[in-house]
């Protein structure tokens, strides 16, 4: 079942557990993995109504990150007229995880309206409208957010994520100057500075902004992560697979990393039989198990399999990566080599049918810089 991060859509104090503190904070971002509550929910225990029951259930769900399974049960607690902030907050907290955005712009705008605007309504509000493509309503709601604290780096980092995933790379950049302006020194808003200088085809510009972001965290996360995707820009691949290799060692070993680091020895021409190739696929795999819905990794596992005659295998992590990342061509190249491995030729026709409509539709937008194997 569909669980997501609420790290990655909510600052710290946005999400709310009826009758309870604010259940996520920047010095502990990653929310334990738990079974969705089942019944007698929580507060049934403690003699409440039935409506406090529902909404506590749905908060406790939505913390967890089961954003599908908490909807009926807010929408219950809406319905009984319960604490309609925390009600609302958490409705669009689940829709915008869920990507239902004009519903989880109905519920912030009437949050809004009713004078209960916040810098967690107004920053889920500006990522709800980003992700329905109404960009310069994001930009507004941005703003209103950054007035309540322009300091809070997650903030802008949460807002250039959306824009990132929309590929909305100039509102991205717009964002994350203005962010800029309030903390010169954040090591993170320079490196999605570099990054999207570098997708709108100024890596010139670029190249200092990643400097710059490791110089100010050396050492760190963000500061490794700099100098990686500086050397995926500008194509040397050796140089990212000795810093990816320095970062895991300094004990920067997290999904990410690792799949980078699988990606990376692919590029480099790893083949089946050799060291490099089995590096590639342990970290791939381990890559997977840590966060099985990271589009990248499925994609690479997918390479991996075909390239060693495991159609099978190879289908069934690209369909993940094809549902997680539509819009990647490298996704329909491989699904049409694995389809034809094993017999299907109509499946393979469609997704060389496909990828002609993708590539069509990528040479109608301006071109973009070189881009490296994935951020």
């Amino acid at each position: 079942m569909p669980r997501l991060s609420i790290a990655a859509l909510v600052g710290a104090g946005a999400l709310l557990v009826a009758g309870a503190v604010p259940v996520w904070s920047s010095q502990n971002p990653q929310l334990p993995r738990a079974t969705p509550l089942t019944t007698p929910k929580p507060s049934q225990a403690w003699g409440a109504t039935d409506a406090e029951a529902e909404l506590r259930t749905g908060s406790e769900l939505t913390r967890q990150g089961y954003l599908e399974e908490a909807i009926p049960d807010l929408l219950a607690a809406q319905r009984a007229g319960l604490d309609p902030y925390a009600v609302g907050v958490n409705l669009g907290i689940c829709y915008l995880g869920t990507e239902q955005y004009q519903k989880a712009i109905s519920v912030l705008e009437s949050l809004d309206a009713s004078a209960r605007g916040s810098a967690a309504v107004e920053n889920l509000l500006s990522q709800a409208y980003i992700g329905a493509g109404q960009m310069e309503k994001g930009f507004r709601a941005f703003l209103r957010a950054a007035s309540f604290d322009p300091k809070d780096e997650k903030l802008y980092d949460y807002l250039a994520d959306a824009c990132t995933d929309q590929k909305d790379y100039a509102l991205g950049l717009r964002i994350v100057n203005h962010g800029l302006t309030q903390l010169p020194n954040s090591a993170r808003l320079h490196y999605e500075k570099a990054v999207f200088l570098a997708e709108l085809g100024s890596f010139g510009e670029s190249k200092p902004e990643f400097d710059r972001a490791a110089q100010l965290a050396p050492g760190s996360y963000i500061g490794y992560l700099a100098q990686v995707q500086k050397a995926l820009y500008e194509g040397n691949l050796p140089a990212a697979d000795k810093i990816l290799h320095q970062a895991i060692t300094a004990g920067h070993r997290d999904y990410r990393m690792l799949s980078l680091l699988g990606t990376v020895l692919l590029h480099e021409g790893a083949m089946p039989g050799q060291p490099q190739f089995a590096e590639a696929q342990r970290d791939l795999e381990e890559s997977a198990r840590e966060q099985p819905d990271y589009p990248s990794t499925q994609i690479a596992l997918g390479k991996i399999f075909l390239m060693q005659g495991k159609a099978k295998e190879a289908v069934a992590h690209l369909e993940i990566g094809r549902r997680l990342e539509p819009g990647d061509a490298a996704v329909y190249v491989n699904l049409a080599n694995a389809y034809e491995m094993l017999g299907n030729h109509s499946k393979a026709r469609a997704m060389r049918q496909q990828l002609g409509r993708l590539l069509t539709k990528e040479r109608e937008k301006p071109s973009p810089g070189s881009q490296p194997p994935h951020r």
